[in-house]
Formats: C-alpha cells, sequence, structure tokens
C-alpha cells in the first residue's frame, strides 16, 4: 500500500491511496493530477473521500466519477458533488481492504470530517482536510473555536504514528508562527530545519507524524504554560480561560506576517 500526494492548485495536496491496481483518493479539488497518476500506473479508482465543502477539495469530483464511476463518500451536514455517500462521526468506510472510522472535527467548516484509518499499509494514517496542518490548524470559517479546539483534541488523541495527511503545504509558513510562540522550542527549530532541506529538495514536508505534531504544533499545545504566556503577552485581555487563549492563538495567526 502506497501513501502518494498529489500536488494541485499552488498548494493543495490530493492524497491517493493505492496499492498495485487500485486506488482511493482524498479532497480532489482538480481532477487532472489524478488522472494523470490513474493512467501513468494503470491504476482503477474505487472511491474519493471527501473531508469538506471547499471547491479546492471537491472540484474534481464529478469529472473524476463520470470518467471512472468511483464511490463519493462524504460528510453527511455538507454539500459535495451528488451522488454521494454521506457518513459522519461515528460511522466506517471500508475501501482498499482497509477500514476508516469518520471523525466529526467541526470548525474551519461546520460538518468538517476526517478519515482514520488504523492499519493503511501497516501504519496508520488520518486525512485531515484542513482542520489539522502540520505546525497549524485551519481558519475557523464557519464553526466556533470550541468546536475547532475540541476537533483538534479528537485528533491529537489518535496514535502518536498516526501519519497527518492535510490538504496543504503551509508548514513553512505555520512554522514560522510557531518559533514566533515558542522561540525556545528546540523540536520548532529542529522541524523547521528538516522542511527547510525538504522544501529546498521540492519534496513534500508532508505526512507528518502525530507525535511530531504533538511537540511542535502551538494549536495542540494552547494548554502549555509557554504558550498561554504567549498568548497573554501579546493580547493581554485574553481572558484564563483554555477556549478563549486556544481563540486569542487563531486570531493572533490571522493576523501574523
Amino acid at each position: 500500500m502506497f501513501l502518494v500526494p498529489l500536488p494541485a492548485f499552488s498548494d493543495n495536496y490530493i492524497w491517493m491511496l493505492r496499492d498495485a491496481q487500485r486506488a482511493v483518493v482524498v479532497d480532489p479539488g482538480e481532477a487532472a493530477p489524478v488522472l494523470a497518476a490513474l493512467q501513468a500506473d494503470g491504476l482503477r479508482l474505487e472511491a474519493i473521500l471527501v473531508t469538506h465543502h471547499h471547491a479546492d477539495h471537491t472540484g474534481g469530483v464529478a469529472e473524476l466519477r463520470e470518467a471512472t464511476g468511483c464511490r463519493v463518500i462524504g460528510p453527511a451536514a455538507e454539500a459535495v458533488p451528488e451522488p454521494a455517500e454521506r457518513v459522519s462521526g461515528g460511522d466506517t468506510v471500508d475501501v482498499l481492504g482497509i477500514r476508516f472510522e469518520v471523525l466529526d472535527v467541526p470548525g474551519h467548516t461546520a460538518g468538517h470530517i476526517a478519515f482514520y484509518g488504523a492499519d493503511a499499509g501497516g501504519e496508520p494514517v488520518v486525512f485531515s482536510g484542513d482542520t489539522l496542518f502540520s505546525a497549524g490548524c485551519g481558519r475557523i470559517f464557519e464553526g466556533t473555536p470550541a468546536q475547532m479546539l475540541a476537533s483538534l483534541d479528537a485528533l491529537a488523541a489518535l496514535p502518536g504514528a498516526t501519519r497527518v495527511c492535510c490538504g496543504h503545504e503551509y508548514t513553512l509558513s505555520n512554522l514560522r508562527f510557531a518559533r514566533a510562540v515558542e522561540p525556545g522550542n528546540a523540536h520548532v527549530a529542529d522541524h523547521t530545519r528538516r522542511c527547510e532541506a525538504l522544501r529546498a529538495e521540492g519534496r513534500p514536508t508532508l505526512p507528518s507524524p502525530l507525535s511530531t505534531e504533538r511537540a511542535i504544533n502551538p494549536f495542540l499545545r494552547s494548554r502549555e504554560a509557554d504558550v498561554i504566556d504567549a498568548v497573554r503577552r501579546h493580547a493581554p485581555a485574553t481572558p484564563d480561560d483554555e477556549t478563549a487563549v486556544f481563540a486569542s492563538l487563531r486570531q493572533w495567526k490571522n493576523e501574523f506576517r
């Protein structure tokens, strides 16, 4: 079983999980990269998994379904190209012989979901869409800070070996913010050097192990004393409440340059 990030647009990844003959893709914002990969290796597309409704994650769904006849599986509470099989937290999805658990992870969008496979080619994997990024998290467009914090808590509780497969190559910009929040975090400094080397070679920084994310990602560390202190220095009026701290941290990131 192979996990392949297919670049799309300027910084998207369409994730392809494949064996020798079949494939499943996650969040195909455009069809062309997927069709090219299928043709190059003679693969049959069995399914599309969709995490949320944004066009850069769904724009290629209709063309791919028409070209391949594949299943489309997406969030129960969001508008995705029909026909689609609808799933929500607690459901399971079986594709390529892998069972994925569906997690409700609202915040970026109201009905955002993630797909967690405990054994995908011998290792766990989570397709987190735009909820959890490497060293960051998605903007809160439709949900609330409390929802996003709870969603990140659910993802952070997965096994440390879980490969985080998110929707965008935002890692270096996220790490710049992580350094501003925790300038003394040696894990952030080390990971920044690794990721800079990968990008210099034209390689993706993803997937990222969840154990690494727990050590470097300020949005998974918003209850840590150093992060709380940094938030309060940046926004002194932040109330003494974990959701308020998280909301201030996210707002800081929104404005960070």
